[in-house]
């Protein structure tokens, strides 16, 4: 894991983690790797193949916690898949107390739609993390509901950070922008070496050598964005030497019908359809 941890990380109590797939298990990782005490940590999830169950045994987490062996813990992560939502929200309201945080990475879930599942004034921030995080280098996108006090947002915080950056804002519309960019965004930069490793085919490369440029090209790019303090448009100007090859190609990427306005209805076709899935 890549994660930044500032120091060993303290949940302050027992942290409960309902769906260890994918992205619970990618959260899990991270807690883990910034030294969050395994044995504060609960998870249910009954779909665990069972090499993934012996390897949380051996790691010291406790699985599938009956309600009096849990009560109040400092975090609930929901990180089941949406369509399980309807079945988890009821598991978490059980061991959820007047103390605890409810954090949900669910897509398309509002706070509104969790709130029906827990008593009045449950603390509850919803999430939106994306696949990088499997790797420590996520982004999530964060909204907190009107009952979550400081401390609670500042666990949520740690918790989550520990597979990436965290950013919050204050408005929930926007978490289906940030579902558009950061959510979705993986798959568009995949995309990309996609068509770039097809482009160097059509201009006569083998597969094998057009995708290994491709890959490598936006892998070292990504690297350089993310070690240099210059913004990306500074950086792409860096690169582009006045009537040269990198120019040519940006001439047809920055046309009217190029890649801004191409990525813009993309953007904006995953916000929409971000706010579908919300209802």
């Amino acid at each position: 894991m890549n994660a930044d941890c500032s120091g060993p990380l303290d949940a302050g109590g027992p942290v409960l983690l309902i769906g260890a797939g994918r992205m619970g298990g990618a959260l899990l990782e991270g807690w883990l790797a910034c030294g969050l005490d395994p044995s504060s940590v609960f998870v249910i999830d009954p779909a665990l193949p069972e090499f993934s169950v012996e390897r949380l045994k051996r790691a010291g987490v406790r699985l599938g916690p009956q309600p009096g062996e849990l009560s109040n813990p400092a975090a609930i992560l929901l990180a089941v898949k949406p369509q399980m939502a309807q079945g988890a929200l009821p598991a978490a309201a059980t061991f959820a107390g007047p103390d605890t945080v409810v954090v949900s990475v669910l897509a398309g879930t509002t706070l509104a739609t969790l709130s029906a599942g827990f008593p009045k004034g449950q603390a509850l921030v919803r999430a939106m993390p994306n696949t990088p995080a499997a790797v420590g280098r996520g982004v999530t996108g964060c909204v907190a509901g009107a009952d979550v006090r400081p401390e609670q947002r500042d666990l949520a915080d740690r918790l989550l950070r520990a597979v990436g950056d965290v950013v919050w804002v204050k408005d929930e519309g926007l978490i289906d922008a940030v579902t558009g960019v950061s959510g979705s965004g993986p798959a568009y930069v995949f995309l990309l070496v996609e068509a770039l490793a097809k482009a160097g085919v059509a201009a006569g490369l083998p597969a094998e050598l057009a995708e290994t440029l491709a890959r490598k090209t936006v892998e070292g790019a990504g690297e350089l964005l993310a070690r240099s303090a210059e913004p990306p448009e500074i950086l792409r100007k860096n690169v582009t030497s006045p009537n040269g090859t990198t120019a040519a190609a940006l001439e047809v990427l920055m046309d009217e019908n190029g890649l801004a306005p191409l990525m813009e209805r993309a953007v904006a076709a995953a916000t929409r359809r971000s706010r579908e899935l919300a209802g």
